[in-house]
């Protein structure tokens, strides 16, 4: 940690924010000398003070204790490389445009790379009424599932919320061509193009 860069990001936010280091330091329960000090380099702010300054500052800790936030590069909008992220405590799903820093359950989460599925693992894929229709035999247990299947196209995404013991079977509007991909719990992410 440098408590200089840091110090400079605290001062920056605030001034942003509007705040003076006195109503920083009122809204922290700390003396604005206290403030002062971090502003300046001379110290910084205790651990427990890191969520509730975060929280205020509108910053992450990882970003307040390195002075830095890093902006992502524009990728273009191609939504072909939409990056994924799956709690492996909740299985909760998020995605991101670029690189993101993301965390769920006190986890820092990475994206995860689609693998392309081999002829057996790919999903059936037929033509319906102008809508893809998908489906698999593919178990669908509590310990072993597919918990999503989305259709990405360069300028869009429709995705599916699929569930433990429900079927796979899946209607997805057909938007045009593009890259299916679906996550199962055990094999991970996987793609096919259509």
């Amino acid at each position: 940690m440098d408590q200089t860069k840091t110090g400079m990001l605290i001062c920056e936010r605030r001034k942003n924010l509007g705040l003076t280091q006195k109503q920083l330091a009122d809204k922290l329960n700390v003396s604005d000398k206290a403030v002062s000090k971090w502003e300046r380099g001379l110290g910084c702010p205790d651990v427990s003070l890191l969520p509730l300054l975060c929280d205020i500052l509108g910053v992450n800790a990882e970003a307040l204790l390195s002075g830095e936030i890093n902006t992502n590069e524009s990728t273009g909008g191609n939504m072909k490389n939409l990056k994924f992220y799956i709690c492996p405590a909740c299985g909760n799903l998020i995605t991101s445009e670029s690189d993101a820093a993301v965390s769920c359950c006190g986890q820092k989460l990475t994206p995860l790379t689609p693998a392309k599925a081999s002829e057996d693992e790919k999903l059936s894929v037929s033509i319906i009424e102008n809508e893809y229709f998908i489906s698999s035999a593919h178990e669908m247990t509590r310990e072993h599932y597919v918990s999503f299947v989305a259709l990405l196209t360069g300028d869009s995404i429709i995705l599916r919320r699929r569930y433990p013991e429900w079927s796979l079977d899946t209607r997805i509007p057909r938007i045009g061509h593009g890259k299916l991909i679906w996550y199962c719990t055990q094999h991970g992410l996987k793609y096919q193009l259509i």
